[in-house]
C-alpha cells in the first residue's frame, strides 16, 4: 500500500511553493446562508482606493478600509525578512482569492474600529471565517492583541 502525504504537509508544501491547495469556500453556500457582499477585488495600487486588497488582512470595501478583525497577516509594505516578504505576497494573492469567490458577510465581533480609524470585521462565507481559512493554509495568525513575529527561526 503506498502512504500519501497529509493534508497539512501537501498545505505547508504549497506555501512553500507560493500557492494553495485549499479550495475556497463555495460561493453557492455563501449565497444560501445570506452572504451579501460582493466585488471585483484586485491589489490596491495609487493613492484612489475603493474596492481593493491592500494585504493579507486588509482590504478596501466601497470606500471603507477593512482590518480584518479575527487574524493577523505577515506585513507587505515593511517586511522584516524575506521568508515574510514572501508570505506577505501570498497572503494577499489567496485573501484576493477568497473575496472573489463569492458572497460573504461582514461581521462586526467587539470594537468597531482600530486606532488607525480602520473598520475592524470579520469577514464570513457560510459562517465560516476568510481570516480561520488564512490561519489554517498557514498564511495568517490568529489576532491576540498584538503582531507576531514571522521571521523567527
Amino acid at each position: 500500500m503506498i502512504k500519501l502525504p497529509s493534508a497539512r504537509s501537501l498545505s505547508a508544501l504549497a506555501v512553500i511553493a507560493g500557492f494553495s491547495l485549499t479550495l475556497p469556500l463555495s460561493s453557492a453556500s455563501g449565497a444560501a446562508s445570506g452572504d451579501r457582499e460582493t466585488a471585483a477585488f484586485a491589489r490596491c495600487v495609487g493613492p484612489a482606493r475603493v474596492t481593493c486588497v491592500v494585504d493579507g488582512d486588509t482590504f478596501w470595501y466601497r470606500g471603507l478600509k477593512i482590518r480584518i478583525a479575527d487574524i493577523n497577516a505577515p506585513e507587505l509594505g515593511h517586511p522584516s525578512c524575506a521568508y515574510e516578504a514572501r508570505l506577505a505576497e501570498t497572503a494577499t494573492r489567496r485573501l484576493t482569492d477568497l473575496l472573489n469567490a463569492g458572497p460573504f458577510t461582514l461581521a462586526v465581533e467587539g470594537r468597531e474600529t482600530d486606532r488607525y480609524g480602520r473598520a475592524l470585521r470579520v469577514v464570513l462565507r457560510a459562517g465560516r471565517s476568510l481570516g480561520e481559512v488564512l490561519e489554517r493554509e498557514g498564511l495568517a495568525e490568529h489576532w491576540h492583541g498584538r503582531r507576531g513575529d514571522w521571521c523567527i527561526a
